[in-house]
């Protein structure tokens, strides 16, 4: 029994025991779990002083971009902080240099607030902790090199050369070759000159630049003191990449060469025979009833008539009154004094001829199927839609005039001083076009389908010929070949088609767009410059294209891009003035691509400093052999020139960087304010 007692007294004193552990354990406890409340606290704190300390740094960097001023960074950022919310802290900014890379400039932000201990107060902790932030906005980024305005992607031997008396004078871009650069000329001038991995050598000449820059060697007589010091010379590999490479817009562009509308199929119209119409001294029964008394007159009523054959003897003058409707099975001969067919819809089979004394056709549809199709004189047409299956010619003192409406024709030929002018609506050669000397053919805003002749020409203008054009879609089945002095106005769409070669030696105006040539574009020796007056509609063409001027020049175009299958040859001497669009339209004119082809035949440029050329040349695979210089614009417009081999032979060629060359840059930033860190 008194074993029993002693293990119940033993019992007792071990629970109190572990009472007064846990009591003593207690506040050990509470504090280690406020210490972790407190430490969350100031986690929190940091995330939001995070915050701030990156929008304070944004803030300061554009403050001090706008206004160069270090004491306007401290109040900016603490102004963002109260904006974001936090209060009682200690915010702070500074310029940090070379940050974070050599030559950056940077803004850096710290943010710091005390934060008071609460519940670990118990283990003993007093007073506040400091949670800090900090965060650096990059405010200047100093690319070790500029973007390149002349770009040789060979790595080989010469990549980009200058001989003779010939220079490249582009000072604030850079003259860049994968390859070497063999300057034999007199002058190689660039805000850097790179060879990525080749060699630098120059004779005679000077070279000029901020930097050289060289994989290779650098090669100069030690009598030629007209290279960059040392200091400014270094040897070292410049990976330099074609920029358009991987461009989606620029391949689907090349995607489309040898695009062509379709030719609308033509047919005769339905003219079911009836009895012949003889308007004569001795007409026929038909007509007799329509004679105005004796004369040579006659009025016919509106009606519908079916007629067989149409005549008109000599001294005769007809005259149809508004509102029939006349088919002519078997052709329609005209040798009066005049004939009106006033508005009216007109069917014609069997072949059409107006007479030296022409015809005039009013409002209404025309159209003339099967048989020999003559216009003589000078005839006139209203409004509505013509199909004329025939070729349409006209030569001296041969003129036309027609409304707006479709017009449709085999092949409009004009020649010895003929003009033809034709209103709004779509236009469609299915043989082509041919204007001769001090011939004209205008049109007005409509789609316009050119086939060719056995020839391969869509268009053939002669001497001074002129083929003036409005707005509108337009597509040529052919080549377009223009002899010096004649002149060609295309008008403004997305996409001009033209499946074959551009050879334009005369004036060619260039509507805003894309110009998708499946062959080569060539000029000649110009002699037609712009403006020009119609005679035709009397219309000037020339004087402005897109708000800029380009009276003066042979060829001009603004806001244009033109991407050819072959090779371009500009070394016929025209003045030229051609503008790449700064920005993409959908379908159109590409943003600063001026000509591109992926072809390998070396492409020709001379014509001198008159010529304007703003935008980027893109033959990465051709050798692009300059021999007259060029001039660039001076109001923003960029020039580039990107090519396998460049070699310059004469003249000054000029250039500035194109956006679209800053992947080259040396650190390819544009220096935009952004967070680093």
């Amino acid at each position: 029994m008194n074993i029993f007692r002693a293990l119940r007294h033993l019992s007792g004193d071990f629970q109190g025991n572990v009472m007064i552990i846990a009591a003593l354990s207690l506040p050990v406890v509470i504090g280690s779990a406020g210490l972790a409340v407190d430490l969350n606290r100031g986690y929190e704190q940091r995330v939001f002083n995070q915050r701030a300390a990156d929008m304070g740094a944004l803030a300061a960097a554009m403050a001090y971009k706008a206004k160069a001023e270090a004491g306007i960074l401290t109040p900016t950022a603490q102004n963002m902080a109260l904006a974001n919310g936090l209060t009682g802290a200690n915010v702070a900014a500074s310029l940090v240099k070379n940050f974070p890379e050599e030559g950056d400039e940077s803004v850096r932000v710290v943010v710091t607030k005390p934060v008071p201990y609460m519940l670990a107060r118990v283990l003993g902790f007093s007073g506040n902790y400091n949670v800090s932030a900090e965060s650096y906005a990059i405010l200047f980024s100093d690319d070790p090199y500029s973007a390149p305005c002349y770009l040789a992607l060979s790595d080989g031997a010469a990549a980009i050369t200058v001989t003779g008396g010939a220079s490249i004078d582009a000072p604030d871009c850079a003259v860049a070759a994968v390859g070497s650069i063999d300057n034999k000329g007199e002058l190689i001038r660039g805000n850097d000159i790179i060879s990525g991995e080749g060699d630098i050598t120059v004779g005679y000449g000077k070279l000029e630049a901020e930097t050289l820059r060289y994989g290779g060697s650098f090669k100069a007589p030690d009598w030629n003191s007209n290279i960059p010091p040392e200091d400014k010379r270094i040897n070292q590999t410049t990976v330099l990449t074609d920029p358009w490479a991987e461009n989606a817009e620029l391949a689907s562009a090349f995607s489309k060469l040898g695009t062509t509308a379709a030719m609308p199929s033509f047919g005769d119209p339905t003219t079911p025979n009836g009895s012949n119409w003889d308007f004569s001294w001795n007409p026929s029964n038909a007509v007799k009833a329509y004679r105005v008394g004796t004369t040579g007159d006659y009025v016919v009523p509106a009606g519908n008539y079916t007629i067989g054959k149409l005549t008109v003897a000599g001294g005769i003058n007809v005259r149809f009154e508004n509102g029939s409707n006349i088919t002519i099975a078997n052709g329609f001969d005209h040798d009066g004094s005049s004939f009106n067919f006033g508005n009216a819809n007109l069917y014609v089979n069997g072949g059409f001829d107006t007479g030296y004394s022409g015809v005039t056709i009013g409002d209404g549809a025309l159209w003339i199927g099967s048989g020999k199709v003559i216009f003589a004189g000078t005839n006139t047409k209203g409004n509505g839609n013509v199909i004329i299956n025939d070729d349409l010619k006209l030569g001296g003192g041969q003129h036309l005039r027609m409304g707006n409406g479709s017009h449709y024709f085999g092949m409009v030929d004009l020649g010895g001083g003929g003009t033809a002018g034709l209103g709004s609506g779509d236009f469609v050669a299915r043989k082509g076009v041919q204007v001769g000397g001090d011939s004209e053919l205008a049109i007005g805003n409509g789609n316009v389908v050119l086939g060719k002749v056995a020839n391969g020409n869509a268009v053939q203008l002669q001497g001074s010929g002129a083929f003036l054009m409005g707005d509108g879609t337009f597509s040529a089945d052919g080549t377009i070949s223009t002899d010096g002095g004649s002149k060609i106005a295309f008008g403004k769409t997305a996409n001009h088609y033209i499946n074959g070669d551009m050879s334009i030696k005369g004036g060619a105006l260039f509507g805003a767009g894309r110009y998708t040539v499946n062959g080569d574009v060539s000029n000649g020796t110009g002699g037609a410059t712009w403006p020009y007056t119609s005679k035709v509609n009397g219309k000037t063409y020339g004087q402005m294209l897109e708000g800029v001027n380009v009276a003066g020049f042979d060829m001009a175009g603004v806001n244009v891009s033109f991407i050819l299958q072959g090779a371009l040859n500009l070394s016929g001497g025209a003045r030229t003035k051609l503008l790449a669009a700064t920005e993409s339209v959908s379908g159109a004119q590409i943003g600063e691509m001026l000509l591109a082809s992926m072809t390998t035949n070396h492409v020709t440029w001379s014509g001198g400093s008159s010529n304007v050329f703003g935008g980027v040349i893109y033959f990465p695979k051709a050798e692009i052999k300059l021999s007259g210089g060029n001039a660039t614009v001076d109001n923003g417009q960029c020039f580039s020139l990107v090519g396998d081999k460049i070699s310059v032979t004469g003249g000054a060629a000029t250039g500035s960087a194109c956006k679209s060359m800053l992947g080259n840059a040396g650190s390819g930033s544009s220096g935009d304010i952004r967070l680093v860190r």
